[in-house]
This record gives C-alpha cells, sequence and structure tokens, in this order.
C-alpha cells in the first residue's frame, strides 16, 4: 500500500506526519535531479541543508543522482530498495521526470512505491512528477530543460490528480500558479493547490492535507 507525502515547499509543517510513514529503515534517498538544468554549483550547499533538516528528524539522508544509473538499471533497483524514505527535491519538474526516465526509476521506483516497501516524498517537482499529467506545469517550469524527442507529458500516474504547489504564498511562482490552477480548471483537470507549509499524506489509499500553511 502506497505510502506518499508530497509537499509544496520542503518538509513542511507537518514533519511529525511524515514520521509516521517512515519505518524503521531511517536511511532517505535525496533525489536533487529537479535541479540540473541549474549547474552543480550550489548542489552540495542544498544537500547539506536538506541533510541536516532530516537529521532534526532522526533520518539519515545521503543523494542518490539518477544520472549515475542511466545505464545501470540493475543497480538502482539495488540502492533504491536500502532505503526507506526517497525524498525528491524541488526544481524543473521536467528534468526530474526526464532523469526518472532514463535511469529507469519511472518502472524500478514506482514498483517500490506502489508495494509499500518504500515511502515516497518530495515537494514542488518532487510531488508534481507524480501526476497523471504536466499539462498545466509548462507554465511554471520550461519544458525545454530536456531534449525535445525524449520529452514527456504523462507523469508517473501514482496519484490522480495534478498538483499547484505554492499557491497563493510568499513564493517567486505564486503568481503563476494562478494561471496554472486556472489551466486546470479550464480543462476539467483535476488537481490539489497547496500552499507553502501545507503537504498531502496518503496512507492506506487515505489522502489528507496536513501542516498549516505558512503565514
Amino acid at each position: 500500500m502506497m505510502k506518499l507525502f508530497l509537499s509544496s515547499y520542503q518538509i513542511g509543517n507537518a514533519p511529525e506526519k511524515l514520521l509516521e510513514l517512515v519505518g524503521k529503515n531511517k536511511r532517505v534517498a535525496l533525489i536533487m535531479n529537479a535541479a540540473d538544468p541549474y549547474g552543480d554549483e550550489r548542489r552540495p550547499e542544498y544537500c547539506e541543508k536538506f541533510k541536516t533538516e532530516f537529521r532534526k528528524l532522526g533520518l539519515y539522508a545521503e543523494e542518490l543522482d539518477l544520472r549515475d544509473f542511466f545505464d545501470s538499471k540493475l543497480d538502482l533497483k539495488l540502492q533504491l530498495s536500502s532505503y526507506g524514505l526517497i525524498w525528491a527535491s524541488g526544481g524543473n519538474t521536467f528534468s526530474l521526470l526526464w532523469a526518472m526516465r532514463k535511469s529507469g526509476f519511472d518502472e524500478i521506483g514506482t514498483e517500490l512505491i506502489r508495494s509499500g516497501l518504500v515511502t515516497y516524498g518530495g515537494f514542488s517537482a518532487g510531488a508534481c512528477v507524480l501526476s497523471p499529467t504536466l499539462r498545466g506545469t509548462d507554465l511554471v517550469d520550461n519544458p525545454k530543460k530536456v531534449p525535445e524527442a525524449e520529452l514527456s507529458w504523462e507523469g508517473l500516474g501514482l496519484v490522480d490528480f495534478c498538483i499547484a504547489p505554492h499557491y497563493r504564498s510568499k513564493h517567486p511562482e505564486s503568481n503563476a500558479m494562478e494561471d496554472v490552477v486556472a489551466y486546470y480548471e479550464a480543462n476539467k483537470i483535476k488537481y490539489q493547490a497547496l500552499r507553502d507549509g501545507e503537504a498531502i499524506r496518503m496512507l492506506q489509499g487515505r489522502i489528507e492535507k496536513v501542516g498549516l500553511p505558512n503565514p
């Protein structure tokens, strides 16, 4: 049974709800490939920041760079099976999805998640990538960050709704998110809008919104 924690920004304001999903295995696979288009210069800094936040919760994160598995999908399965939580950070949703498909995460990772053997969490792009479609996401994220011939508009489809993060929040993308929500409504696409601080938790098929929005 899937265990999901999909946040608007960072871990959000209900970290205890995330901890309830994680079992005895406190190891976290930190996937930061949504940030690939922006270069690696500040990647170590952000990675260490995420590690620090997880350590405060008693979780121990290490980066799992999907680019290392583009030609070695069997190794990815062995790696992913050793974690209790997979956490995907924000950035460009199209880039994250592209890396997931190139590495085989779209099949290997989703199989582990669907089985409930590992918890999946993420924020912004890391949450949006689970949607059935990325249509509308292009109003915020540039799809040209991935090779045109390999661009996919279908998300991983682990949830049956799209996610609009940073909705009416103090975030640079908040204004553009109004257009995304308008697109979903005009095209009758099922969605969940999240303000920064909020998250969606799924356990045993039950979906609940947790965390108070930031002031």
